[in-house]
């Protein structure tokens, strides 16, 4: 089943026929809010809002682990996320979309990144975080629509919440990022974990602060601003997909813990068992 997590202004889903709604804990803590499951552009899906009802939880205090699990034990088996993000090229410009390919981690490790550890070993691979396929039937959408969309870009995830410097604008650009974003790490990497398929929508609202012109430079208001529009792409772009085929994940999305897990059955215990045999269903 999909699973759509809505970034900065997309709180709901207009038109949502709901079915069921989550709630609770996870034996990772509380999610942003409910998961709700129902039926959208005549299909069943799943729906989340990373910031929560209201936008009350910034990059940095979301709960990605309990977000992820609690998408997993609802029955996804896809992750497409919508976010805001800063362009750091100048092709990729304000007002398109922009499929992230590749991810630098940035942040600082405050957040909790990975499900494992506590008496359960494993390392996934993320040589490829993001599901081709999932790509591909976004591309797919966006030519129905006729909308311009960048895709295969490295996305450079900082900690925020604060805006950055141009010295780390000018940085990221050197390491090879294209988009700059707060909120897509480490939720690529548990999706992985979790043996989802992912994807993101990057909605591009700036140059981040990396040209010279200070017109350029992001700010709030000018992200707002612009988002609105590009905001109503997605929404069109995300009726197309639902109309499409949905993609068939590749086997190292949906296998990712088959040779990644280390420590033996026989050493868990039952609350382990029990959280781990949600992420490999």
């Amino acid at each position: 089943m999909l699973a759509v997590v809505g970034g900065t202004g997309l709180y709901g889903l207009e038109d949502f026929e709901l079915i069921t709604r989550h709630e609770g804990d996870t034996p990772f803590g509380r999610p942003s809010g409910p998961v709700l499951h129902g039926r959208f552009g005549g299909r069943e899906l799943l729906f989340l809002a990373r910031h929560g009802d209201g936008h009350r939880l910034l990059p940095h205090e979301v709960n990605y682990r309990a977000n992820v699990f609690a998408l997993k034990a609802a029955g996804a088996t896809h992750l497409l996320g919508f976010s805001a993000v800063g362009s750091l090229v100048e092709p990729v410009a304000p007002g398109q979309l922009a499929v992230p390919g590749q991810y630098i981690d940035w942040t600082r490790g405050g957040r909790e990144r990975s499900f494992f550890g506590g008496g359960v070993a494993a390392h996934v691979s993320t040589a490829r975080p993001v599901s081709a396929a999932m790509v591909d039937w976004i591309a797919a959408g966006a030519a129905r629509l006729g909308l311009p969309l960048h895709r295969d870009l490295t996305y450079a995830c900082v900690e925020g919440p604060r805006l950055g410097t141009r010295a780390e604008s000018f940085m990221l650009r050197q390491l090879g990022g294209q988009l700059v974003g707060m909120s897509n790490v480490p939720e690529v990497f548990l999706a992985r974990e979790a043996q989802m398929g992912y994807a993101t929508v990057g909605l591009v609202t700036d140059y981040d602060c990396w040209m010279d012109d200070p017109a350029h430079h992001v700010s709030v208001a000018e992200v707002f601003a612009r988002y609105g529009a590009t905001l109503a792409q997605a929404r069109q772009l995300l009726h197309t997909l639902l109309s499409l085929p949905q993609p068939e994940i590749e086997p190292e999305s949906r296998q990712a813990l088959a040779s990644a897990l280390i420590t033996p059955p026989d050493r868990l215990d039952a609350a382990q068992r029990a959280w781990l045999a949600v992420l490999q269903a």
